[in-house]
């Protein structure tokens, strides 16, 4: 098993700028229309799983629909790092080397038992799977293969939930699940447009 020093990686992690956008500046940058459209669509298509999801975790379409349009483009933009090699570099020439160690340590687990192997693709920073799970979180809340969408989208409820998630309870900001949001991407911005995209796709505006 061996890695390389991933330079794509690093001009990636110090050249994010969309965080830094306004929120109607991120939403049209990520295609957010076409997000909640495809959305709305697929929660209709999938209402079987989404309703197992709901009832098994309290976590209604929405917002798992906006975070797997947002990760992946619901499955087609997945990455193709070597997700070993990512990981390893960041965790040696990053702005945050103790978080990439930790996701190290994990990713070395999850090949060890046959999760991962080392020849696993992902994004640039290691994310895996149609939801972009980083090692470290698949270990804790992951269920089965993550580039499987079913799986992904339970293993996402699966961390919401234990993140706080209540079923019934508000998901905008400064309602109680918004929380739970925030507890899956740091950005303030990325974090709303979750919000606001959820809404749209349960029906709301």
């Amino acid at each position: 098993m061996q890695t390389s020093y991933a330079s794509a990686t690093i001009n990636a992690d110090r050249g994010q700028r969309s965080f830094g956008l306004s929120l109607d500046q991120f939403l049209a940058k990520r295609g957010a229309s076409t997000i909640v459209a495809r959305g709305r669509s697929l929660k209709q298509s999938q209402a079987a799983l989404f309703a197992s999801i709901q009832a098994r975790y309290g976590v209604p379409p929405g917002p798992l629909i906006a975070i797997w349009g947002m990760e992946s483009g619901f499955g087609s933009q997945r990455g193709n790092q070597n997700m070993l090699s990512s990981i390893a570099t960041l965790a040696y020439d990053c702005r945050r080397p103790e978080f990439f160690t930790e996701q190290l340590y994990a990713a070395l687990k999850l090949i060890d038992r046959g999760t991962l192997s080392g020849a696993t693709r992902g994004s640039m920073h290691g994310e895996v799977g149609q939801t972009q799970f980083m090692p470290k979180n698949i270990l804790a809340y992951g269920t089965g293969n993550l580039d499987v969408a079913a799986n992904a989208l339970n293993s996402t409820a699966n961390f919401l939930r234990a993140h706080g998630w209540r079923a019934g309870a508000g998901y905008q900001p400064g309602e109680p699940n918004f929380a739970a949001i925030e507890a899956w991407n740091a950005a303030g911005v990325y974090q709303k447009a979750i919000a606001l995209m959820g809404r749209q796709i349960d029906g709301g505006q």
